[in-house]
Order: C-alpha cells, then structure tokens, then sequence
C-alpha cells in the first residue's frame, strides 16, 4: 500500500488528550479511539522533576535492582499460622491501656465515627470504663495510648482496633523469620470493627476472649507443623476467592485444617459446637487470616535502600497511608476517599464513613482488588460487572513490579497475581491500586452498610515520590 492509498480509506484516529479534540473529530464523522491517559506526574512539575531524577538511567539501574530485591523477599515469603495468644501476651508493645487501630497514626479527636465507636467499645470491654459515655471521656483524656497496628507488627480489618484482651493470630514468616499479628474475625455487619458498640457487640467479644480464643490456641498448640498459608492462599484463589472480601473457599479450608485439632482438645463438646456455629455464620473468619500472612510477606521487603516498592497501604477513615521499602517506617498521607458500591437496604452514599482499615495489605501483596479476576462472583458485593473484575486485576501489571508464581489466577491462564506496586510506575502511569472494601456507617455504633471499591489519594503517591528522589543513595 502507497501512501496515497490512505486517503481513500477510512481512518482510525487515536486521541491522546483533551476528549474536544475527540469530540471534533466526532462532529465531522469520524469515530476516534480515546486512550485513557494523563501526563506523568498529573503535570505537576515538582512531581515531574522528581520522576525525572528517578528515571535517571545511572538511578534508575539501581531502583530496579533494589526493587528485584524486595520483589524476591515477597515471592519467597513463606507465612506459617504458628498460633493465636492474647495481644498483651504476643503483641510488641501492647500495654494494658495501648489501643492499637487501622491506618497511619491518628489522635481521638481527630478518628472518623466509625473508629472512635469501636475504641470506646473497647474500652468498655477490657473494663477501663463501664460504659461508651465514659468510654469516650477516657479516650480523650490522654490516659490512652493510641498506635498504628502496622507499628506494632500487625494489622487490624476496618477500624483495626485491637486491645490487650483480644486473641491475635501469630504468623510467622518462615523464609525470613519475621513474626505478624491480626485479631481474630467478628464476622460481619453489627460489629466492632465498624463502629458498632452495644452490648451484643461487648457480649460476643467476651464470648471469643473466653471461648473462641482458647479454643483456637488449644488447637494449634496441637499442631506442631503449623499451617503453610502461602498454599492455603493459592488453593483459595483456584476455588473462586480474592482473599480479601470474597472468603468461601479460604474459610472452608482454614477450619478443614483446624478442626481435627479443636475436635482433639480438652474442651467441652459445648464449647467445640459453639465455635463451629460462629466459623460458620460467615465466610469472613479466615478474611484476617490472609491479612497477616500478607503482612508477613510485605514486611520481609521493608528496608531496601532505593527500593521504590510500596509494603504498606493503610487508612483509619481520614488518612490513607502508604510506606515505601527504601523510606522504611516513613508514613505518606493523603485524605481517606470514598468508597462507592452497593450499600444495604435504608442507606445511602451520605450515610458511608470514609474508607478504613489496613486490610488493604492484601492488594498491597497483591491480592483482593488486585485478584478479582480469580473470584468473578465479588462483584455482586462491590458492584461492577465480571469484565470489570477482569480487567482490574490485567490493569494493576501496569504499576507492579512483577508477577507472583505461588499464586495464580486461572481465568487469566494462572497469571501469577501482580505484586511489587511501584511508586514510579502509579505516578507515571496515573493509575492507581484498586481496592475493594467494606463500607461503614458514618457515625459510631452502627456498622457496616455496604461495600465497594476505591482508589488511595494520589498524594500519599506524590509525597513518597518526592521523598524516594531526594533520598537517593548514588
């Protein structure tokens, strides 16, 4: 074909922009294709300048060889359930008077709704007030300490709250010997976790301190291998799980594994049937269980000097939060967002809190959002349609650093799920991780109405980025 030959044939042109451009073209008969696409950085040149110094050939050389580094501490991860103990037995730095909670760090009068219900109910609970009155009196009093989970080696679903009497999974990251800790499911709905705060709330967290706790201690105590969850995980996915709100198979195959053990220990028949009844009033029970092995597997990538690989995402409904391998421990913030879904009968997006929780260490390892191919039936709870989920989990290899081998999602011919996100790539792409959520009620003591899927601020993206390109050891 001559050159000629294109005028008489029909074009095809591509808008890479401003969609009036699109729009013209339209007007005049021609169907363009629009590509989806902003300017690195949003065109912001501080944002711009710093991106540049990163791509630097002689920088970038060294970015990608850290980030293979921290990329490997992930893929060869191996978290082992060990056991459960009560947080101020196993949890560094847990006190009578510390309640631990999602996100990056927050004061009481500054927690969203939802999180100030779930401490005051704690509190109530572990009897340092008798009731949410004086509960909220006390939080504000300066006698309480309040810390990150993530500072404490641990995670916590939605409000994260966890306080000294609370029973925690112990998981042990065998490959590089770090240990992380989660608080034991609620289940769903009418919860602390999501701000709920009566008595039926108080009730059954005494249940599981006295009952559900022990009972799951007893049984591990008895299983001296421990649970390879990196197995269990895979095997989960391969039956219609992502792992973060979709959890049938997971929970089905945790308690496969745990009750032979519970059916062997010393308690009573009364007690083995009541925990069985609980594990089975939902799918959620192995749900944290996937957020500390996630946890286990991110922290072992903490620490690598040039590394632009995020091992944190965290919200507390205000901030979100991430953390960066080569910044360590340093939080980037940006406001909480909005978490758009389907809500439950009687509510509305006006009665939605703000997104929560350090649950998001799952797409930040590289399941839930990110592993919604492997779990088409997620989107009746968050919303969207099966090609949608489809199309998240091919997106998110855009801003990864690499794919993981250990778990894999059939429907995309066992692609290994996209893990490693990279600063560089979400700010030069200006697409950011998705993830799904459950979505609490606004206010304290009512709980969750709904569920969904947001995005992280792209500021906590461009304040590491700024960070990672002044900190960069040439």
């Amino acid at each position: 074909m001559s050159i000629n030959d294109l005028f008489h044939n029909g074009l095809k042109p591509v808008n890479l922009g401003l969609d009036m451009f699109a729009d013209d073209l339209k007007a005049q008969g021609v169907d363009p294709v629009l590509m989806e696409w902003t300017p690195p950085g949003g065109g912001d040149p501080e944002v711009i300048a710093a991106l540049s110094r990163l791509e630097d050939p002689a920088n970038a050389s060294k970015i990608d060889a850290a980030n293979q580094v921290a990329l490997d501490r992930i893929l060869s991860a191996q978290p082992f359930l060990e056991g459960f103990g009560q947080a101020i037995d196993t949890v560094p730095g847990m006190t009578a008077k510390t309640i631990l909670h999602a996100g990056p760090p927050i004061e009481f009068p500054r927690m969203s709704g939802p999180m100030k219900g779930a401490v005051t109910g704690a509190l109530v609970f572990e009897g340092l007030a008798k009731n949410v009155d004086e509960a909220f009196e006390l939080a504000a009093s300066g006698e309480i300490t309040f810390s990150p989970c993530h500072e404490h080696q641990s995670v916590g679903s939605m409000a994260g709250v966890t306080s000294a009497s609370m029973w925690v999974h112990q998981v042990t990251n065998r490959t590089h010997g770090n240990t992380a800790y989660t608080n034991l499911s609620e289940q769903l709905s009418k919860i602390l976790r999501f701000g709920a705060n009566d008595q039926s709330v108080i009730d059954r967290l005494n249940w599981m301190r006295d009952v559900l706790g022990p009972v799951l201690a007893g049984a591990m105590a008895l299983n001296t291998d421990g649970i390879d969850l990196r197995l269990m995980l895979s095997q989960a996915l391969h039956m219609g799980d992502e792992a973060h709100n979709r959890n049938v198979a997971g929970t089905t195959l945790l308690i496969q594994a745990l009750a032979p053990y519970i059916l062997e220990s010393d308690f009573t028949t009364k007690d083995k049937r009541e925990v069985f009844d609980f594990v089975a009033s939902s799918d959620y029970f192995s749900g944290p269980t996937w957020m500390v092995a996630a946890k286990a597997s991110m922290d072992a990538a903490n620490g690598v000097e040039n590394s632009t690989v995020v091992t944190t995402m965290a919200r507390n409904g205000v901030d979100f939060g991430i953390r960066v391998s080569g910044t360590g421990n340093q939080w980037f913030t940006g406001p909480a967002q909005q978490v758009v879904g389907p809500m439950f009968a009687g509510y509305t997006e006006a009665d939605s809190g703000l997104d929560m929780g350090d649950s998001a260490i799952t797409e930040t390892f590289g399941i839930g959002g990110f592993a919604m191919a492997a779990a088409p039936a997620i989107v009746a709870l968050v919303g969207g349609t099966v090609a949608d989920a489809m199309n998240y989990s091919r997106t998110m290899n855009a801003i990864t650093t690499g794919n993981n081998p250990n778990i894999t999602i059939p429907a995309l011919d066992f692609m290994g799920v996209p893990s490693g996100i990279d600063v560089r790539k979400v700010m030069e792409t200006g697409i950011l991780p998705i993830i799904n959520t459950a979505i609490a009620h606004k206010d304290p003591g009512i709980g969750m109405i709904g569920a969904g899927i947001t995005h992280p601020p792209v500021e906590a993206f461009q304040q590491a980025l700024r960070a990672l390109a002044d900190g960069i050891a040439i």
